[in-house]
């Protein structure tokens, strides 16, 4: 199901990974930024083209890394696969109604053959191809043609139960293990899945109705999930209807994910459309998200176990993403943080019928950091709440969370803000005996605020300001701790 178009469309809107501008928003947006003296470079709004070219895929797509608009350059394949293989040799039927998990497991044991001999490339031609979970090897490309979709399966035997990740200590939702993403790979290297706009299609509503109903016994599995790996690229494809998180990389680096149309409907639980997680070197770009969670989350592990696995997140970067999401956020950070967030840039992101536009979360016994964190050009329509820092519910996987154990937050920076339609003031709600600290934020221009909830609600964070509507609340007014320096981006 996709959910209807909004009245108000974003800036670039999509399907199936093709971005288009909106003149009319777009001359309304300029127009606004003009009145208010604000300046949002236009990279932050125009995608870029994107090739699918096979050549590009698989040579780590030399041209666009060199581009300063972009960071594909994350990612850095190690070969040219020499082996190009279709489904329908290990006895795959693309009709929506035959299990093609025995084909796929057979297609997968044959391409690993070749991970040392130049690498390997299965194509899944147009069709619809029902399969439960299937493992990913290295030095491989998984390529859906035009009109390919990968379905998943509605028997929950073909979603195996694995072991919960260290960092979370038991599955996310449930105690105890989690039931495997529909597409998963673990300790790989240089792993390409793209194509030519086809889709992969979770059919998650079986999975929604057991959380809705209370039925479900351990945690959903995610649509796409990568463990422990390095050198993978996520382009050029519709995701939908995810059981769980839609794309999870996790213990990985070097990972792009670029050119993406991810949909769920909007009342679906979980769905978050992105969340990079104790990961390092991750670019995402140019990819429009509808989900019935946050838009795109970074996350580090779950209190104790996050702590003493202590894997970060670290130098990621978030350009030109689009979506709604009316439950929750367009940009989160945490809640599970433990393991530690820093060197996060999010430039040209554009949110609309959502509850938060910026969220940050985490709360007592998750210990960790969230640092060096820079958001521009942020472009909001119809938001609840524009900016929110803030507790979690008491959320903690076991008894044995420590409740000495205070995150540290400081070095957060946000910067050319546009909101229209905004229906409330920013909440910035700091942990006590943990405040929050340089919290900076420059050309914040928030509109459509009814004068009775134009006051910010602050408590326990300092920082400063310049160039803010409506005027902060005092502690983060005047400059502050704040210099107004340009944050650098990641090398890549």
């Amino acid at each position: 199901m996709v959910p209807a178009k909004p009245l108000f469309p974003p800036i670039w809107d999509g399907f199936k990974g093709n971005h288009r501008c909106s003149w009319a928003v777009l001359s309304l947006v300029l127009t606004f930024m003009a009145v208010s003296w604000l300046q949002i470079n236009t990279k932050a709004v125009f995608p870029l083209s994107f090739s699918s070219s096979t050549a590009q895929e698989e040579s780590g797509f030399a041209t666009e890394s060199q581009d300063p608009n972009s960071c594909i350059g994350f990612f850095r394949p190690t070969s040219k696969r020499t082996k190009v293989v279709s489904i329908t040799e290990f006895g795959g039927i693309g009709d929506g109604k035959t299990s093609n998990t025995d084909a796929f497991k057979k297609a997968l044991n044959f391409c690993r053959g070749f991970g040392e001999k130049g690498g390997s490339r299965l194509n899944i031609p147009a069709g619809q191809w029902l399969t439960g979970s299937f493992n990913l090897t290295s030095n491989f490309t998984l390529y859906l043609e035009r009109d390919a979709v990968i379905l998943g399966s509605q028997d929950v035997k073909e979603w195996p139960v694995i072991a919960p990740l260290p960092s979370y200590g038991r599955g996310r939702e449930r105690l105890g293990g989690r039931h495997i993403s529909l597409i998963h790979g673990d300790a790989l290297t240089d792993v390409v899945i793209t194509g030519e706009n086809g889709t992969i299609d979770g059919q998650g509503k079986m999975w929604w109705e057991m959380w809705w109903n209370r039925s479900l016994e351990q945690t959903r599995g995610h649509l796409l999930e990568i463990m422990n790996s390095k050198n993978i690229l996520i382009s050029n494809l519709t995701f939908l209807n995810s059981p769980f998180w839609t794309i999870h990389p996790v213990y990985c680096s070097d990972v792009v994910i670029k050119g993406l149309t991810i949909l769920a409907p909007l009342n679906a639980p979980n769905t978050d459309g992105i969340d990079p997680d104790s990961s390092t070197n991750v670019c995402i770009e140019d990819c429009y998200i509808e989900s019935g969670d946050d838009l795109v989350a970074v996350k580090s592990g779950w209190d104790q176990y996050g702590i003493t696995t202590a894997r970060p997140s670290s130098n990621i970067i978030v350009r030109r993403v689009s979506g709604t999401t009316p439950t929750c956020s367009g940009i989160g950070i945490g809640s599970e943080m433990s393991g530690g967030i820093s060197n996060i840039t999010v430039d040209g992101f554009h949110v609309y019928n959502a509850s938060s536009g910026i969220r940050l979360k985490t709360d007592i016994g998750r210990g960790g950091y969230i640092a060096n964190i820079s958001l521009s050009n942020i472009t909001m329509d119809n938001v609840k709440v524009p900016i929110r820092f803030s507790r979690g519910a008491n959320d903690h996987p076991d008894e044995g969370w420590d409740p000495k154990a205070l995150p540290i937050v400081k070095g957060i920076v946000i910067r050319n803000v546009v909101g229209v339609n905004i229906k409330k003031g920013p909440v910035l709600e700091g942990i006590e005996n943990a405040p929050f600290q340089d919290i900076c934020m420059f050309n914040v221009k928030l509109e459509g605020i009814e004068e009775a909830h134009r006051k910010w609600d602050c408590n326990l964070v300092t920082g400063g300001s310049f160039g803010v509507f409506p005027s902060p609340c005092p502690s983060l007014q005047g400059n502050g701790t704040c210099t107004g320096e340009t944050h650098e981006l990641p090398s890549v």
